[in-house]
């Protein structure tokens, strides 16, 4: 858990999210890095998303946010159209990491040349990606008027998760989200791993 509000900071209401990575595309099927490269989802990640749509339309969603890019967009509409929310609203902040040089390449020939992602040379770091997510789920949190999708990425999702719960393992599946409430308290993580 993580309480990174003022001391003495109340909060007049508990907040809470779905967390949801978006659905596949071609290149999560090669295992290529994806970082800022924008492809669209692929069929499978399109089958994805109109899943978790069907299972969480119950979940009283109220608003969609995402990141910009075009995978996790599209998730999100999907999403969005079967729970009834009519606006899918854009955050920067929960934008996938940076890779620099490394977008595209095959993840296993970088962690082979270098020993893991983050060691390669101009990988934006994943402390920097955490607080910048976590900025921006804490402002998005605050705007919720019931419960919240945040549809964003794998390199976003598991240090979120590393910072509320470090004992969680958790596989951040495409397609697959958490269940995070915030309250005076801070973060908790509810449920990982959920698949439709």
């Amino acid at each position: 858990m993580v309480n990174d509000r003022t001391p003495g900071a109340r909060m007049s209401r508990m907040s809470r999210v779905v967390l949801i990575r978006h659905g596949r595309t071609v290149l999560n099927a090669e295992g290529r890095i994806r970082g800022l490269a924008d492809p669209e989802l692929d069929e499978a990640g399109v089958a994805q998303a109109r899943a978790a749509g069907e299972a969480l339309r119950d979940a009283g969603i109220t608003r969609v946010i995402t990141s910009p890019l075009k995978r996790a967009v599209a998730t999100g509409r999907a999403i969005a159209e079967t729970v009834g929310v009519t606006d899918v609203q854009v955050d920067e902040g929960l934008n996938d990491r940076d890779y620099g040089e490394w977008t595209g390449q095959l993840r296993a020939d970088v962690v082979e040349r270098w020993g893991s992602i983050d060691d390669a040379p101009g990988v934006e770091p994943r402390e920097t990606v955490r607080d910048r997510a976590l900025r921006a789920l804490d402002a998005q949190a605050d705007r919720a008027e019931g419960p919240l999708l945040v549809v964003s990425h794998d390199a976003v999702i598991r240090p979120l998760l590393a910072a509320f719960d470090p004992t969680l393992t958790p596989q951040v599946d495409t397609g697959s989200w958490v269940v995070l409430t915030r309250s005076d308290t801070g973060w908790v993580v509810e449920s990982v791993d959920n698949h439709p």
